[in-house]
This record gives structure tokens, sequence and C-alpha cells, in this order.
């Protein structure tokens, strides 16, 4: 068939569309397609000449789909999506089995990776890489299979596969001295020496949050240190500045190995707290749908 005939649009506008679009930025574009501002800026012109439609909203130095943009991005990106999967199984064995998991970078270090070993004598023909981030999915740029992230964070227009359970609870050094004098009442955890996580947008639990969650009024703004990396303020929690909130998939293994302990008895648990998104139709390759059958048993299962 002659394409040429069916008014493709310019090819050399797709990729750029496509990234433009899903990320809703040309700078972020031009940043993942190591091109400039500008240049992003002429595709995507270029492409709506073609198609006689406005694509974008161009507002407050920002841009936003519309509509028809909106449909149209959803055609391209499941199209080059494709041909993406496609051409991977034709590459033979070693790159049609493959299969990129984005996750969360505590979970990955914490909670996958001690795990790992079971995929892989499961799947030994599933080529698994593993792409880590402490921001949410909407911010990483790079293509990808499945995703696991905490629930709430952004996720864009990715499906979500499932959900699972977490626990939240505090957490400190068994030398510091919230861990001497366990079990702490939640009057004396308020007073203690706090470790804060805090992002711009809030995105999961914080203190106030779970102290409100107990049932404890806070008469007073809680003392201690912010951090804005979650694994930064693990590894402060672990030399012993201070009590912070762990989520028992990433502290349970060092809590087993009394590298922390828990001051309270108290916990917070959360039916839905993990969420894991796949890209789209990425669920229809071997490989996806293995290691997707696998998180969602192994999330969902027994703890170990």
């Amino acid at each position: 068939m002659n394409w040429l005939g069916r008014s493709l649009p310019p090819l050399s506008t797709l990729l750029p569309f496509e990234a433009a679009a899903r990320l809703e930025s040309f700078s972020r574009a031009a940043d993942e397609l190591h091109l400039t501002q500008a240049a992003i800026s002429r595709q995507v012109r270029a492409l709506e000449e073609d198609l006689g439609q406005a694509l974008f909203e161009r507002r407050n130095r920002g841009v936003f789909l519309t509509p028809e943009g909106r449909e149209f991005a959803h055609i391209v990106s499941r199209s080059l999506g494709n041909m993406a999967d496609q051409a991977n199984d034709l590459r033979g064995p070693s790159h049609g089995a493959q299969v990129i998991l984005f996750c969360q970078l505590c979970e990955a270090f914490y909670w996958l990776m001690p795990r790992l070993a079971s995929f892989n004598r499961r799947y030994p023909d599933i080529d698994l890489k593993l792409a880590t981030s402490t921001r949410p999915l909407t911010e990483y740029p790079d293509p990808f299979d499945i995703a696991l992230q905490t629930n709430g964070r952004p996720s864009g227009n990715h499906h979500l596969a499932f959900t699972a359970s977490d626990e939240i609870y505090p957490i400190c050094s068994p030398d510091h001295p919230a861990a001497v004098k366990a079990p702490l009442s939640l009057a004396s955890l308020a007073g203690a020496e706090l470790l804060h996580h805090r992002v711009e947008p809030p995105d999961w639990i914080e203190w106030a949050d779970w102290f409100r969650a107990m049932e404890h009024p806070l008469t007073a703004p809680l003392p201690g240190k912010t951090f804005d990396s979650y694994p930064l303020m693990l590894q402060a929690t672990l030399e012993g500045h201070g009590v912070a909130l762990g989520w028992r998939r990433t502290a349970e293994r060092l809590i087993a190995s009394d590298e922390l302990v828990r001051p309270v008895r108290e916990s917070l648990y959360q039916p839905e707290a993990i969420a894991v998104y796949t890209r789209h139709r990425s669920s229809e390759r071997y490989a996806t749908r293995a290691l997707l059958g696998w998180l969602e048993e192994t999330l969902n299962g027994t703890p170990t």
C-alpha cells in the first residue's frame, strides 16, 4: 500500500509531538530528545499546519493539549509503542524478552532487590531492566513497561493495573533515645526529634497526617529536621538523627536485622498504599505479563 497516498503527516514531526504531548511541555520534550525548544515548537507547528488543527493551546508561557491534540497524541503514542515492541521482538530473544520496571528508589533498594532472585529463577529468559527515581512517574522521561510508586503520586494517563497495601509506623535507630525509652506514648513521640519528608505538591503521608489518623491532637508544630528525599531521610534515621515514618515494605528487613526499631506500638494500615501501572498496550507482551503477575503475587502475598 502506498502510505504517502493516505496523507500521512510529516514523520519527522511525530516524535517531537509525542514527547511534547506526553510531558505537556516543549522545554521538557526538548531535553528528552536533545533538541532545542524552538525546534520542538517548529515541528509541532508544522504538524498543526499539516493537519489543519490546533493540537496545543499556548497560554501563560505554558502549553496544554486541545481535545483534538489529546486524541491524536493517544493514537501516535500507541502506534510508536507498537513499533517499538515489534522491533524488540524482531531483534531476537535477547531483546524481545526485555521488560523495563520503573520503581521508587527506596522500594527498589529495600523491597525489590532482596526478592529479585526469585523472579530471575522463575523467568530466566526475561531481561528485567530497572529504572529508579525519587520523583513521580510523570517526571520520568524514558520508556518503561511497568511502574511502581506510592499511590496518589502523579501518574499521568497510564493504566492502573492493581494496588497493594502497606503499613506506616515510626522507626528509629536502636541507639536513639526514643528506642531506649520504648514503647513511647504518642504524646512523648510528638515531642521527640522527628524527621520530616516534604515535597511539593505533597503526595504522601507526613507526621501531622499520621498523628491525625491515630486520633492524637497536636497542640504545637512538630519539631525536627526536614528532607526533600525519602532515601536520604531513611539514611539519617539509620544514623540516629531522629524518628521517621517508615513504610513496612521498605523498613521490615532493616527492623528484622536490628538496624531499626519501632519506638511506639501504633501503626497506620493503608489498603491501597502502592500503585502499579502499565504503559499503554505494554501488558500485551509476554515479559510484561510475567513481571506484572509476579509483582501482584509478591506484593499481595505473605510479607517476607
